[in-house]
């Protein structure tokens, strides 16, 4: 019998303060999980391109040093919005991995 894998999964935090757990495999992408369930507040225009900040999150302070900085692009897209803080993240850049299993994100919405 082959062991079970490990599913990672994000909780969303959502604009209505509760909390969505959302099942993903290895390498999906935080913002296309987000959408695949129906995240009020991860518009996604840009599809994923890093080129608006319509999927921004912040990440649980707990899991910054996992999910790491964003990048100097990611950066520039951040300052377009409003509500940017330390553990800002596009969650079109963060891709999912194992040692991600139960980061929990803050959706910003608009």
């Amino acid at each position: 019998m082959a062991a079970a894998s490990n599913v990672p999964t994000v909780y969303f935090r959502t604009l209505d303060d509760d909390t969505v757990a959302v099942p993903g495999d290895v390498g999906d992408i935080v913002m296309e999980l987000a959408r695949a369930e129906g995240i009020d507040g991860i518009d996604a225009e840009c599809g994923g391109g890093c080129a608006c900040a319509t999927c921004h999150v912040h990440v649980d302070p707990n899991w910054m040093a996992k999910v790491g900085p964003p990048s100097a692009l990611e950066r520039e897209m951040l300052e377009y919005d409003g509500e940017v803080a330390e553990t800002s993240r596009l969650s079109c850049q963060i891709e999912l991995t194992e040692e991600l299993d139960g980061l929990t994100v803050k959706v910003v919405g608009r």
